[in-house]
């Protein structure tokens, strides 16, 4: 259910979903992809004991 509730009010989560879904891929899994991307969230801000930022950008350079 918070993935219904993120794709309207998290412009990250709904560029995700929509991206999915002009792939051609279903919107459950769209939804599921959503879920997982909050899951990975809550648990590395617990894990850090960070603050959510919603401008935070990674560092990290991928090829």
């Amino acid at each position: 259910m918070c993935s219904f509730n993120a794709c309207k009010q998290n412009k990250a989560c709904r560029d995700l979903y929509e991206r999915i879904v002009a792939k051609g891929k279903r919107k459950e899994l769209a939804l599921i992809a959503v879920c997982n991307k909050l899951l990975k969230q809550a648990f590395a801000l617990a894990k850090s004991g960070l603050i959510y930022d919603g401008n935070y950008k990674s560092t990290i350079v991928k090829n």
